[in-house]
């Protein structure tokens, strides 16, 4: 069994929070919650590089917008990969550091989940090359075939 994926999540409204949370949680991923972007730099700061796979942040919050927070999220763990949701559809030049920009409103919850698998995967890095099968007989290793007398 594969180990879940975590994501930090941050939304100043409680409610998209606690649903946000849930639509993750139920697709199997393991979920810390943050109301403000200080309660999410005091969990990346806590964490160690790879414990988290994905922060997952509103754009318009109070004292420091979800843009600035993936600025310094990206400073303590660089690799991270960052998705910036926002009920402004225009608010998209705000959200410069983000990987992935979603207008609140404007993608499904089906459209949002797949957008973080792909980061989430990304995150991971390509699948480990394997040598290509020989395309041609001669290319084959030959083996000598030893015959009952």
């Amino acid at each position: 069994m594969r180990p879940k994926k975590t994501i930090l999540c941050v939304d100043d409204n409680e409610q998209v929070l606690s649903v946000r949370t849930f639509l993750l949680e139920t697709r199997g991923y393991r979920v810390v919650a943050a109301n403000t972007a200080q309660e999410a730099l005091e969990a990346l700061e806590r964490s160690l590089p790879g414990t988290l796979d994905l922060i997952l942040c509103d754009l318009l919050m109070p004292q420091m917008d979800g843009n600035e927070l993936v600025r310094r999220a990206k400073q303590i763990h660089p690799g991270l990969p960052a998705m910036i949701v926002s009920g402004t559809v225009n608010a998209f030049e705000r959200a410069l550091h983000a990987d992935v920009f979603l207008p609140k409103g404007g993608s499904s919850p089906a459209e949002m989940i797949e957008r973080i698998r792909v980061l989430v995967a990304r995150k991971r890095g390509p699948k480990k090359a394997t040598p290509p099968a020989p395309s041609h007989p001669s290319d084959m290793p030959s083996f000598a075939h030893a015959t009952a007398s």
